[in-house]
């Protein structure tokens, strides 16, 4: 790619000069002078790398250049989409899914002998919410679980897309409330997996992945039906109950 494609002279100005995170650019008026353009237009592209995340702004400590991650620029997005029509959430939900199938391999076998502790301990975490007296919703840990498993992976995308999607389940405020028996099953698969994983037990703990994402999910809508997000088919038979009133998996 042409660093003119970025179409944002600062950004073409970053990438050119070789700043790499941490590093401080100069002021908007030396910026102006050094490029040839405006401060109010400087200002503008500022603006927008900055709510890409691209950059740091804050008084008195300048610009800085940050750490590239995707998620800002897809967060913002799914967040608007989302504002547009709520049924997206279904459409994203199915596309985060199958991310996590397609990827499952390659994060199982990076991750390490302290994220296996982790996920364990993280399903004793729900199940004592889930067993105690008052029910607590397992929603911090439901989250922390899923991304714990692809916490190794070296692919930024994917990561991203992954925390959009628990980002944008907490903005639909899916974990509100959810069905308690559902919950109870989603955490016995959540065990399944998990002990899996920690077996070394890739395909057993990728079938019992997919199993549990043909659970039925259901969210009513003001207005209109409930909507459904559809899983992915099971490489073995398994009968999954109807639920109502459910969270996302």
């Amino acid at each position: 790619m042409l660093p003119q494609d970025l179409a944002s002279d600062l950004l073409i100005y970053i990438e050119e000069q070789g700043f790499q995170m941490g590093d401080q650019l100069p002021s908007l008026a030396d910026l102006s002078k050094e490029l040839g353009i405006s401060v109010n237009k400087l200002r503008e592209q500022l603006e927008v790398a900055r709510i890409l995340g691209l950059v740091d702004v804050r008084p008195r400590a300048g610009i800085r250049v940050r750490e590239y991650s995707f998620l800002p620029a897809v967060r913002l997005s799914l967040l608007y989409a989302l504002s547009l029509n709520r049924e997206h959430f279904s459409a994203f939900g199915d596309l985060r899914i199958r991310i996590e199938a397609s990827f499952w391999q390659d994060a199982v076998t990076s991750m390490r002998a302290e994220d296996h502790q982790r996920m364990m301990e993280l399903v004793e975490e729900a199940w004592a919410k889930l067993n105690g007296s008052p029910v607590r919703l397992p929603h911090k840990e439901h989250r922390d679980f899923h991304l714990t498993i692809f916490s190794r992976l070296e692919n930024p995308f994917v990561i991203a897309l992954l925390e959009a999607y628990w980002e944008a389940y907490e903005a639909e405020e899916y974990h509100v409330y959810a069905d308690y028996q559902y919950l109870r099953e989603v955490w016995t698969y959540h065990e399944q997996i998990a002990r899996a994983i920690c077996a070394g037990d890739i395909e057993g703990s990728l079938n019992a992945f997919i199993e549990h994402t043909r659970l039925m999910r259901y969210r009513n809508r003001p207005g209109g039906e409930p909507s459904v997000g559809a899983g992915i088919a099971p490489t073995s038979d398994a009968h999954t109950p109807n639920h109502s009133f459910s969270d996302p998996l």
